[in-house]
């Protein structure tokens, strides 16, 4: 059995850009929190607004960078509203990126 790396998991999650705002999930900072067991990666995220037209996409997304890494089997992905996402969750980098920093 392969043991799933954290990192590789951040960085795959890296690869999911938000079209609206042409940044990752992550520099956006909306990825809650990740739990590796066995052959699961559990995702706890949120989006920047409830309404978002993107919702279906972004999860797909994840599920689909993850299944690709060595030893994942499931994703599960859970979108949480609590707390709402704002501006200032996110990374310098992603600030940077759409034009706040």
């Amino acid at each position: 059995m392969t043991s799933i790396d954290p990192r590789q998991v951040e960085d795959a999650l890296r690869q999911v850009v938000d079209p609206e705002l042409g940044c990752n999930l992550v520099d956006l900072g909306l990825i809650y929190g990740t739990e590796i067991t066995s052959e699961t990666v559990r995702v706890t995220m949120t989006l920047t607004t409830q309404g978002c037209p993107m919702h279906e996409s972004l999860v797909a997304g994840v599920r689909a960078v993850l299944l690709e890494l060595a030893g994942v089997r499931e994703v599960a992905v859970d979108v949480v509203w609590d707390p709402p996402w704002n501006p200032a969750m996110m990374t310098p980098a992603g600030r940077a990126h759409v034009g706040l920093a």
